[in-house]
This record gives structure tokens, sequence and C-alpha cells, in this order.
């Protein structure tokens, strides 16, 4: 994870769940394979939104389905 998004996005999975390890939260990877209830995924998306400073409508997650699509999609809104 080179990237400042899919930093962010490792920083908020392991805010909300600390027991993950870096290496664990990958682009092919998703939430819910880290762990992740739906409270927790909305956490995970809300404090990354927060740390990035931009705002993505919530019907816009809809197609994402892992890490690397969750920040594709992160980065077209920053």
């Amino acid at each position: 994870m080179t990237d400042n998004i899919l930093a962010a996005i490792a920083r908020s999975v392991r805010t909300v769940l600390p027991e993950i390890g870096p290496d664990q939260v990958r682009q092919d990877r998703s939430l819910s394979d880290l762990g992740c209830n739906s409270v927790d995924r909305a956490e995970v998306v809300s404090l990354t939104m927060e740390d990035l400073g931009i705002d993505v409508p919530v019907n816009a997650f809809s197609g994402v389905t892992d890490i690397g699509t969750l920040a594709d999609l992160l980065r077209a809104y920053a």
C-alpha cells in the first residue's frame, strides 16, 4: 500500500479492528474478509473519508467488493 488513500483505509481498519496486522490489509481483500461486520464497514468508510477530507454519496458504494475498489472509489472523489 503505497498511496495515501490505501494508507488511510489501513489506518481506519486498524482503528476499528486493532487486532488486524498491517500486512492483512491488502487491495484484494474485502473488509468482510478482515472480520468487519456492517457497522464496522460503515465506520471504516466514515473514518477514511474524514481522514481524507472527502464526501462520497452512500449509493456510490454499491459496487465496492474489495479494498482495491474502495480505494478507487475514494480516489475518484479526492
